[in-house]
């Protein structure tokens, strides 16, 4: 290797550093910038995030303010029916009974039901419950506290206020 060939290898090389040292210095401010963009973007989201905050914590204070607990509803059957036990393995009845249905249809429908899945009387008046829907539900949510005591009570009554449909 002669020393004009050393000498143009030595200026290739001082070249190439050159253009790394651009390239370094292109390299470092693109990351100065690309940090300046990140801090602003966690500045933005830390403060769309207490934003948030504030707006749900105002919120649910409102909701707290404004909301009242679901009326609860007395039960109008007997402690001991209450107290029985629904076999997991019971499928209720299908029958519905809004109020405007015919009730004997309805009565039959669920005694034939019933005669097929078995129950006692308390397991029957709870099965009944659980076909009322609308004004018919109302209606027995409306019953006294406690009053009823067996499915033939509870059968009667329910006659008596739907007789005339």
């Amino acid at each position: 290797m002669t020393l004009q060939q050393v000498l143009e290898m030595m200026q290739s090389l001082q070249e190439a550093m050159a253009v790394s040292r651009a390239e370094q210095e292109r390299i470092q401010m693109d990351l100065a910038v690309s940090q300046a963009r990140n801090e602003e973007l966690h500045r933005t989201n830390e403060e769309l995030r207490h934003g948030l905050h504030n707006q749900l914590g105002s919120r649910e204070t409102e909701e707290q303010e404004c909301t009242t607990p679901p009326k609860e509803f007395p039960t109008p059957f007997s402690q001991e029916i209450m107290d029985a036990a629904i076999p997991a393995t019971f499928v209720g009845p299908k029958a519905t009974f809004t109020g405007m249905e015919d009730l004997e249809s309805h009565l039959t429908a669920f005694h034939t039901q019933m005669m097929l899945i078995g129950g006692s009387d308390d397991v029957r008046c709870k099965l009944f419950m659980n076909t009322l829907v609308g004004t018919a539900m109302d209606w027995f949510i409306s019953l006294p506290d406690g009053h009823v005591t067996s499915f033939l009570q509870l059968s009667k009554l329910f006659r008596e206020q739907y007789i005339a449909n």
